[in-house]
């Protein structure tokens, strides 16, 4: 029988994947409203709903339009509702790291210069796609394992 256990912070009660789900959603928050702030994101003035010619890049390096910045905005809410339950913490965690993965994939094979590069990607936004991907579904896995109790030992 295993003892692995699943940490918990002794102040809040709340498991570790419920902590990362809150960091990851607290980032793509922040992220998501920094896509909407002039000087953090470049040419703001060429902001467009979606598409590829958005040419808006937040800190002049990472693409983003409306839509975007919306995705990122409710990303970040799901996961800040992550720290109120382990389950949907795991599942933000390897639902959303499955989802940027496609994402990373999508970019991969789209052209950017394409109607299809509906969201808008760049380079640097697939790469950080993956990053997120591996990082998400490797957290959501690790962290997401059930405690055991000490009737299940």
């Amino acid at each position: 029988m295993s003892t692995h256990t699943v940490s918990s912070s002794a102040h809040t009660g709340r498991t570790s994947v419920q902590i990362v789900s809150g960091i990851f959603g607290a980032v793509f928050l922040l992220v998501g409203i920094l896509g909407f702030v002039p000087g953090i994101t470049k040419d703001l003035d060429t902001m467009m709903f979606a598409g590829h010619h958005s040419q808006a890049a937040l800190l002049g390096i990472f693409q983003v339009s409306v839509l975007h910045n919306i995705v990122h905005l409710l990303f970040g809410v799901v996961g800040l509702l992550g720290l109120k339950s382990r389950r949907l913490a795991k599942t933000y965690l390897i639902v959303g790291g499955i989802i940027y993965a496609v994402l990373w994939i999508y970019g991969l094979i789209v052209p950017m210069e394409s109607m299809g590069n509906f969201v808008p990607l760049n380079t640097a936004d697939n790469w950080l796609h993956f990053v997120l991907a591996a990082a998400m579904i490797t957290t959501g896995i690790v962290f997401g394992r059930k405690a055991h109790t000490a009737a299940q030992r």
